[in-house]
């Protein structure tokens, strides 16, 4: 097929700039960093590169966005992806937004290394914004270069996939492509820079309009922008909520709650990090947004995060990421207030996540131990019992879900034996203690006895516990290995594991491999155990 052929198929993409057409612009050009006022966005063209070449994507997305596959393996598809080729109908811009970062106010930010190229309708009629991570300098990269290190952009593009078919709330990601350009990254702040590989990611969402996209008008007072920037979002993508009246700002927080909730209880579910829940990081959709430095827990540790810029203060630890998002969705509130006039209703809003989340986290954890509800106060003790056990030994969080399925339920199981799937979990079995051998046995009677109980068939159990506890997911290590296979020109690995995370509840049989403890080289290494903001 011609070069001239697939870029006439990639320009049957529908275009329909929602964002551009109804916000108001910034109206000065260029990337130069500055300070933009009464605007929601300012248009800015993708940075050339120098050689780009598409390393891997999304099959799903790209059938999603009406691409078809001759598109995609054509060099046009690279060049539009980079950025180097601009279509008709695109409207290329950056986002104004502002946040708290770890609890301060930081002011304007922006999208500082993201480009949005334009909203397309995909196959179902729908709006999906395409946006270009690393893309080069927009007026809110204040003092960086608005670019992204390969590292970074095949862990944010393996992850949002995966992320997906967990069915966990998210972005998504369309492509992956190298620039051919090195760029220089200090990956650990310590004085060190280095030239990296130079990449992109293609991020794909209906929306990617965050808290801090509010904030920033509330806090200059520009209540103007604030009233046409929420009743565009309510429009757009809340169009059940519209009314005349202020009731609809209340609402929209109302189900931003809600929204919020059932993404927190997934990343629990599944043992997911998000590493840097700064307000200008949270969707107003609820999905799961900007993949830094991220991970899954290995061992179960409520107090861990993988973000050596929060490693003292430990805010976005992964157990306290549910009251994190609580506190976020307050600082939405008190940027919507301007809207509102009164308090009430928008505390009446709030207490909506509490709610919901409680209820959904509930849901949740029966559904993990193969449970109708938690009601039942034997059941909500064998919630309770479950997550002290995970911590009382260093203990594998996915693997001890996943191989909770195969405890033997049978009243003839000796009790030595009932537990013994459950130490496949722990890192260290010869370490454990009499007292910890025992208490893993222990809580597998009690579970065996109480699913006796309920009499519920096994195969019912546990096709719904192997539906809700994932028997692959993303760890870092797996990432890294990819990486570091990645900046020697090998990209086998990164093709293996999208295959991987694409089916990540079903028995693979040749990627076995993946379905193991960390290794013991991976506790301390760089991009294994902590990462930092840096890309």
């Amino acid at each position: 097929m011609s070069h001239n052929r697939v870029v006439t198929l990639l320009q049957k993409l529908r275009f329909d700039n929602r964002f551009t057409g109804s916000l108001p612009s910034d109206d000065v050009g260029g990337s130069v960093p500055r300070q933009v006022n009464g605007a929601c966005f300012s248009r800015v063209a993708p940075a050339n590169v120098a050689n780009p070449a598409l390393v891997s994507h999304s099959s799903e997305v790209a059938e999603l966005l009406g691409i078809s596959p001759e598109a995609v393996y054509d060099q046009s598809f690279a060049d539009v992806m980079s950025g180097n080729r601009l279509l008709e109908g695109m409207d290329s811009h950056a986002m104004c937004y502002g946040g708290h970062q770890f609890g301060n106010w930081a002011g304007q930010l922006g999208d500082g290394r993201a480009i949005a190229l334009g909203e397309v309708l995909d196959v179902n009629g729908d709006h999906q914004m395409l946006q270009l991570k690393g893309a080069g300098p927009t007026p809110y990269s204040r003092s960086a270069d608005g670019l992204a290190v390969l590292r970074s952009s095949v862990r944010e593009f393996l992850c949002s996939e995966a992320m997906h078919h967990l069915g966990v709330p998210t972005t998504r990601a369309l492509s992956l492509v190298t620039t051919g350009d090195k760029v220089v990254r200090d990956m650990l702040y310590n004085g060190n820079p280095q030239p990296e590989p130079g990449a992109i990611v293609c991020r794909v969402a209906p929306s990617f309009v965050r808290f801090g996209n509010f904030e920033i008008f509330a806090s200059r007072g520009d209540h103007e922008t604030l009233r046409t920037l929420a009743d565009f979002v309510v429009e757009s993508e809340f169009p059940h909520l519209n009314s005349p009246n202020a009731d609809k700002y209340v609402a929209l927080l109302r189900e931003v709650c809600e929204r919020t909730a059932e993404m927190v209880v997934h990343w629990l579910r599944i043992g997911f990090v998000h590493g840097v829940m700064n307000t200008d990081n949270m969707s107003i959709l609820g999905l799961t947004i900007d993949y830094g430095p991220y991970g899954w827990l290995d061992n179960y540790d409520p107090h861990w995060t993988p973000n050596t810029t929060d490693a003292q203060q430990r805010r976005y630890r992964f157990g306290n990421q549910p009251s994190v998002a609580h506190w976020n969705l307050l600082q939405l509130a008190n940027a919507l207030y301007p809207l509102v006039g009164e308090v009430e209703p928008l505390e009446e809003a709030l207490e909506h996540y509490s709610q919901h989340f409680e209820k959904s986290w509930s849901t949740m954890m029966a559904a993990k131990l193969g449970l109708p509800s938690l009601a039942d106060p034997r059941d909500s003790e064998l919630a309770e019992s479950v997550l002290t056990l995970l911590q009382s030994v260093e203990t594998d969080m996915t693997i001890f879900w996943r191989e909770l399925a195969n405890v033997d339920c049978s009243g003839s199981s000796e009790l030595l034996e009932r537990g013994s799937p459950l130490l496949r979990a722990v890192y260290n079995v010869n370490a454990m203690t009499v007292e910890q051998s025992k208490a893993f046995h222990d809580f597998a009677d009690g579970w065996a006895i109480r699913q006796r109980d309920l009499n519920v068939p096994i195969g019912e159990r546990t096709t719904l516990m192997n539906q809700t506890n994932p028997k692959y997911v993303l760890r870092n290590y797996m990432a890294q290995l990819a990486i570091d296979e990645a900046e020697q020109g090998d990209f086998g690995l990164i093709a293996e594991l999208l295959e991987l995370v694409r089916s990540p509840y079903a028995d693979q049989p040749d990627k076995e491999r993946f379905y193991s403890l960390r290794p013991e080289w991976a506790r301390t290494r760089v991009g294994c155990s902590q990462l930092s903001c840096s890309s």
